[in-house]
């Protein structure tokens, strides 16, 4: 089973018609990436904190619909997270947020994983939020030591984090105990830091989204693979990084020889998912059987 911790919020994604319309969508990274392993037919569960309002019942109804494993999910009567995404003429997006007293940053350290995890994967706002960011870094210490993959995507919100040297401080303590390390070049970008130094801390691997130019990844070993990304026409970019976390994942954590990874293989897979993903509006992740596959 893959383990996915984070929050689970709503975007409030802007229509065309009428002007100034927004439309509520299930989002979060952490939730995307779960629903997309669901959908990819992977055993996962969501591990978070979700409101008891409407709109957690409409996240918790998404998971389940996907196959979601909920037994790790927290409940509690603090409004659900918004976010508003701007989209760029390219469909790419930038976030508001509306996180004061919401029910997914109150996130408490479960006292155990069930026994069959393999892999943990954590990021975006859960990594900023307190108290429940100091509550999943020690999700991640405690379960990097039991041995589980490890999959860290900071996701980077600027709008989210107050101070920046600080969080660029405690990511760098977090690396020890990931096992791979999913950014895209934004995220690079604001980090202001260099593979081989984020190798050199402790990951196995490095894997950098680079929008319409495909997927990278860089080993501990020294290797170094690309795939492109498949030409599509694109409603929106929004959860097309969380859907490569899926696919990485997927892949990985069902490897029957985890130190012999077929890289060229994997970014591909992961290149074509986030295109399907990218064709539709908000983030609705393919199927397996959309990518050729049997569950």
């Amino acid at each position: 089973m893959i383990v996915v911790g984070g929050e689970a919020l709503i975007d409030l994604v802007p229509l065309a018609e009428p002007p100034g319309a927004l439309l509520p969508r299930p989002g979060g990274g952490p939730y995307n990436t779960a629903l997309a392993l669901g959908r990819l037919g992977a055993p996962v569960a969501f591990c978070s904190r979700v409101s008891a309002d409407g709109f957690g019942e409409v996240l918790l109804a998404g998971l389940r619909a996907a196959g979601v494993d909920l037994a790790l999910v927290q409940r509690g009567p603090e409004p659900t997270t918004l976010a508003v995404p701007s989209l760029g003429p390219d469909g790419s997006a930038v976030y508001g947020f509306y996180v004061e007293g919401t029910a997914d940053r109150l996130f408490a350290l479960p006292p155990a994983l069930p026994p069959g995890a393999r892999a943990l994967a954590l990021g975006t706002c859960s990594l900023v939020l307190e108290p429940g960011a100091s509550a999943y870094e020690a999700l991640l210490r405690r379960e990097s030591g039991r041995g589980l993959l490890t999959l860290l995507d900071p996701n980077i919100r600027p709008a989210l984090i107050a101070d920046p040297a600080g969080y660029r401080a405690r990511f760098l303590e977090r690396l020890p105990y990931v096992s791979v390390l999913k950014l895209s070049e934004e995220d690079a970008h604001w980090l202001g830091g260099r593979v081989g130094d984020w190798l050199a801390a402790g990951p196995s691997a490095v894997v950098l989204t680079r929008g319409a130019a495909g997927l990278t990844v860089w080993t501990a070993d020294g290797a170094e693979h690309s795939a492109a990304a498949r030409p599509v026409t694109v409603a929106d970019t929004i959860g097309a990084g969380d859907t490569v976390n899926a696919a990485l994942l997927h892949r990985l954590a069902g490897a029957a020889d985890p130190g012999a990874v077929d890289w060229p293989d994997v970014l591909a897979y992961a290149a074509h998912a986030a295109a399907l993903t990218c064709t539709r509006a908000g983030c609705e992740p393919p199927y397996a059987a959309e990518l050729g596959l049997s569950r």
